[in-house]
């Protein structure tokens, strides 16, 4: 009979165990939801301000005379073609994996030289990777754009196209301007390196400005091409940082 007892009492401590868990739990719950309410209206405050400085950015940037820049260092007009001065500059461009030593022609392309040569200047290019590597159809490695997705520029364009190879091929050492589909007047940052004779048929707008060409370090390119891309993408299998461009 005591057994019994015993194990009737043993029942109902277990029960009432199982009681005060399930209440705490469930307080544990109640006290995440209000917590978690808190955090969402915190927010939605906080995106409510944003948005407002960003509509107010909008408005003041939609007044200004000139777009806004991608960049704080960028220039915020397209620089004049009379900066290139109608003569040829030389320079390097600073890569993680070695050097790449330029000249560009200020005569033939001189609004992509005044555009590269300012840019270079405010360092614009620092710190930038070079999103794009082809390996397959044409050879280049596309630098320029500082958020690396291809998306990015100076916050400007320029056109039209200056200085196209008539026969649509591009030389094994060409430094020229990328751009937007068949817009002739989309230039803004982003270049090419071709490490490859490459030929790019023309479409509506044009080729593309050729606007230098490298006078050493093409065995450093050629051997970020070779080390080749992340399977499926176009993007360098290493990084490749530009760490800066200088200009003379």
């Amino acid at each position: 009979m005591s057994s019994k007892r015993e194990r009737a009492n043993e029942r109902r401590r277990y029960e009432k165990w199982q009681q005060r868990r399930q209440a705490a739990a469930e307080a544990r719950r109640r006290r995440q939801r209000v917590i978690a309410g808190s955090v969402v209206a915190a927010l939605v405050l906080v995106i409510g301000v944003v948005a407002a400085v960003a509509l107010t950015d909008q408005s003041d940037a939609s007044a200004a005379p000139s777009p806004s820049t991608t960049s704080s260092t960028a220039p915020s007009l397209v620089p004049d073609a009379s900066l290139a001065e109608g003569r040829t500059w030389t320079g390097t461009i600073h890569l993680a994996q070695g050097d790449i030593g330029i000249e560009l022609d200020g005569a033939a392309a001189p609004q992509a030289v005044a555009n590269f040569v300012t840019l270079a200047g405010q360092g614009f290019f620092d710190s930038t990777a070079c999103h794009r590597l082809t390996t397959s159809g044409i050879s280049v490695l596309q630098c320029g754009d500082p958020e690396g997705t291809g998306q990015g520029g100076p916050g400007y364009s320029w056109g039209p196209i200056e200085n196209a190879p008539t026969d649509d091929v591009y030389k094994a050492g060409t430094i020229a301007m990328a751009r937007v589909g068949n817009d002739g007047s989309s230039m803004g940052s982003q270049f090419f390196l071709v490490y490859e004779d490459s030929q790019i048929p023309s479409d509506s707008a044009g080729g593309y400005t050729v606007f230098g060409r490298i006078t050493s370090g093409l065995d450093v390119l050629t051997a970020i091409a070779d080390a080749g891309t992340i399977e499926g993408t176009e993007t360098p299998v290493s990084d490749v940082i530009i760490e800066g461009v200088e200009t003379q």
